[in-house]
């Protein structure tokens, strides 16, 4: 069955529009890969949010399908990561009420706390009867844009002061990519096992490089990544190594046998 799932404007949960999904095991029965699901936020919380929304009222904005699931490698709960496929944002908001009435069917045992829930199961008229109100963009997440800030060593291409001093090629990364590629493979280092979260604390959380195990420069022009298989999480100075030779790129396991020692004192 479809479902419906929540996007807050700020949240513990680490979401990222039409790339993944982060969400507590209870609800892994209705989020099942090839599940079509629908976004939804709630009331605005917090007006410095509202350039970023559809509508400050609870509104339906976007439509995508759920990939392949992955446990959180982090959560000792069970937590979940989603992938999501074929995102694609309607026009403008869909409210949640059209004409005094919910576009969503809430059963009589559930008034008083529906829309406290995470995700929501819904039937295939609910789902689209919503649809039937939606105005569709073209894929945003399938689009995708050129990502150098995300992904900072590009070891393909170099800038060296001003605008006027870029050599080399350029080439494009898609955020979305990256961001799979850590729902799937962690925030640990691949080779070393370097976590810069534990290393640095707060400050540095989220961060690690995402390595392409074939490099860019060697595609020959466009070419379909498979976050799972094609990319791998390093760290800055494994990710450093691998390309240090530039007509030699090494492979992870090549990387590890290279390794003396471990470089974070454990307290």
């Amino acid at each position: 069955m479809p479902a419906v799932i929540v996007e807050n404007d700020t949240s513990q949960w680490q979401d990222e529009t039409g790339a993944v999904y982060h969400f507590p095991k209870r609800y892994q029965a209705w989020l099942a890969e090839g599940t079509e699901v629908i976004y939804y936020k709630g009331r605005i919380q917090d007006k410095t949010f509202a350039s970023a929304r559809l509508s400050a009222d609870p509104h339906y904005f976007g439509m995508a399908r759920i990939g392949k699931v992955y446990a959180d490698l982090r959560s000792d709960k069970g937590d979940l990561f989603a992938l999501i496929e074929n995102f694609t944002q309607f026009e403008g908001a869909i409210p949640s009420k059209i004409n005094g009435a919910y576009l969503e069917t809430i059963p009589a045992t559930r008034v008083n706390n529906y829309w406290r829930d995470g995700v929501r199961s819904i039937s295939q008229l609910d789902y689209d009867a919503i649809l039937s109100h939606a105005k569709l963009l073209s894929s945003q997440a399938d689009q995708g844009t050129p990502n150098i800030e995300g992904d900072p060593l590009t070891f393909e291409s170099a800038n060296e002061g001003s605008k006027s001093s870029y050599f080399g090629t350029r080439y494009e990364r898609r955020k979305d990519l990256r961001v799979k590629a850590i729902a799937i493979h962690g925030l640990d280092c691949k080779a070393c096992g370097f976590d810069f979260e534990k290393a640095y604390g707060e400050h540095a959380k989220g961060f690690i490089h995402v390595h392409h195990i074939v490099p860019i420069s060697d595609f020959g022009g466009e070419k379909a990544v498979n976050p799972e298989t094609d990319l791998v999480t390093l760290c800055a100075n494994c990710h450093a190594v691998v390309h240090r030779k530039r007509h030699m790129t090494l492979s992870v396991d090549e990387l590890r046998g290279m390794l003396r020692g471990r470089w974070v004192i454990e307290p």
